[in-house]
């Protein structure tokens, strides 16, 4: 069930589910050869993979919070705050292996128009100035490894499950559309965990 944005000056934090990969072709033929091996090991079914990314409006702007590869948009006002190495920390020193966390003030989601069940109105004002508050102190840890034993690796549904719990959102009945899986989600919700007290 969709469920549609306040309007902008009210401010609040929107999430949306994206298709892993959407509009691509090569992410998608990974993701669903990782949710192969992943659903065999798993004795389950494989089910549709979403990332995940943030609509945030405080004070009548709008910013967009996201991890992505550095070399994924060519944009150089982009907003980025933080950066960290994906596969392996050594990795990091090249270019092509470094993501960055941006919170983008009038920024845009690259593949917004394949969203699914979005936006979904997750806080309000409140909410929304406690994730700007935030986004700079995202641990940088190593993008598709488990460096803190969390039972998942770290990703972009990392940094936005580890926003919102520590921003004080309930995510219990929070889940990705369709019956699909969101790779990491736990990850951000068993790092934010200390952060509030052991309750999201």
């Amino acid at each position: 069930m969709r469920t549609d944005p306040a309007p902008p000056l009210l401010g609040g934090v929107d999430l949306y589910w994206l298709p892993l990969g959407a509009g691509g072709r090569v992410v998608p033929r990974f993701g669903r050869a990782y949710e192969s091996v992943s659903a065999w090991r798993g004795h389950r079914l494989a089910q549709a993979l979403f990332h995940s990314a943030l609509e945030v409006t405080c004070d009548g702007t709008v910013y967009v919070v996201e991890m992505a590869p550095v070399w994924s948009l060519p944009e150089p006002d982009r907003g980025v705050v933080r950066e960290g190495p994906v596969g392996l920390r050594p990795l990091g020193a090249l270019r092509l292996f470094r993501y960055e966390v941006r919170c983008w003030a009038g920024g845009r989601i690259p593949d917004r128009a394949w969203a699914v069940g979005s936006p979904r109105r997750v806080g309000g004002s409140d909410v929304a100035a406690r994730v700007l508050d935030l986004v700079p102190d995202v641990p940088a840890l190593t993008w598709g490894r488990d460096e803190l034993a969390t039972g998942e690796m770290w990703n972009s549904n990392s940094l936005v499950s580890w926003l919102l719990a520590s921003s004080g959102v309930d995510l219990r009945h929070v889940v990705p559309p369709l019956g699909g899986r969101a790779p990491g989600w736990t990850a951000g919700l068993a790092l934010a965990r200390p952060m509030v007290g052991g309750a999201w």
